[in-house]
């Protein structure tokens, strides 16, 4: 952040059409993956600049965020004037890396599934863990240019807690500032084969192909060797005998099975 004495602590000039916080108290952020970035920030950043920033979020003093591959750009009113200019930076993957990243996504047809649904799942970090990489940033290069030596400052911490907000809205949010957005992520995901079919998969068949084998114990159309004749017990059970002839169709059941 850029350097300078204390100052700026006034009130902050008030502002109309700024981004506001949709959350009025408490947290900020519901879903898993935006929970898990500001539980980065809470453990690492300062307590009372991290509250003041959550004020100026929900009072709207941020004029504008852009997030971009590795950068999120912001402007906030502050006490001053003229608006502070934000940066908040991170490493963007390249497409080598991130061909391997989807690579792997792809392999797991929970993961791949999920994602075409619009869908974050939360094993994805485990994922990039696996091949030496992070989703969530651990260190984020920051600035702001007030003159608050703090790190992060209230202006900087006010942009943090809306961008949680906004990867609640679209988790994909956060894939794109590690470099890869989600038009151009879904549609790769969605070009590559899934991963092979297991051969001992049972094909579902229309009832109706099926009423050849229906009562056949453990019989497929793929394994004709499982076929064989129904005991007479199961058929009796299934379809009782009118009274007094349990035993002679148990008997023509048994001959026709030998048979």
């Amino acid at each position: 952040m850029t350097s300078g004495g204390p100052g700026g602590w006034g009130r902050p000039v008030r502002v109309e059409g700024g981004l506001k916080a949709r959350s009025r108290r408490g947290s900020i952020g519901s879903a898993w993956w935006s929970r898990r970035f500001i539980d980065i920030l809470e453990r690492v950043c300062d307590k009372g600049r991290l509250s003041r920033g959550r004020a100026y979020a929900r009072a709207g003093q941020v004029l504008h965020l852009d997030l971009s591959p590795g950068l999120v750009a912001a402007r906030v009113q502050g006490s001053r004037r003229e608006p502070y200019e934000v940066e908040v930076r991170i490493e963007a993957y390249g497409e080598q890396r991130w061909a391997e990243l989807q690579a792997a996504m792809s392999a797991q047809a929970v993961h791949r599934a999920r994602l075409l649904a619009g869908e974050m799942p939360e094993e994805i970090e485990e994922v990039f863990a696996a091949r030496g990489v992070d989703l969530f940033p651990r260190d984020l290069d920051m600035r702001c240019s007030c003159p608050d030596w703090g790190l992060p400052c209230k202006h900087l911490s006010a942009v943090l807690y809306l961008l949680a907000e906004s990867f609640d809205e679209d988790p994909f949010l956060v894939l794109a500032w590690r470099g890869r957005g989600r038009d151009q992520l879904l549609s790769e995901l969605d070009a590559v084969p899934g991963p092979p079919s297991d051969p001992d998969l049972v094909e579902d068949v229309p009832f109706a192909e099926r009423l050849g084998d229906f009562f056949a114990s453990g019989a497929t159309v793929h394994r004709p060797e499982r076929r064989g004749t129904p005991p007479p017990g199961l058929l009796l059970r299934l379809h009782p005998a009118p009274d007094g002839l349990t035993a002679e169709l148990t008997a023509a059941y048994t001959a026709f099975a030998e048979s």
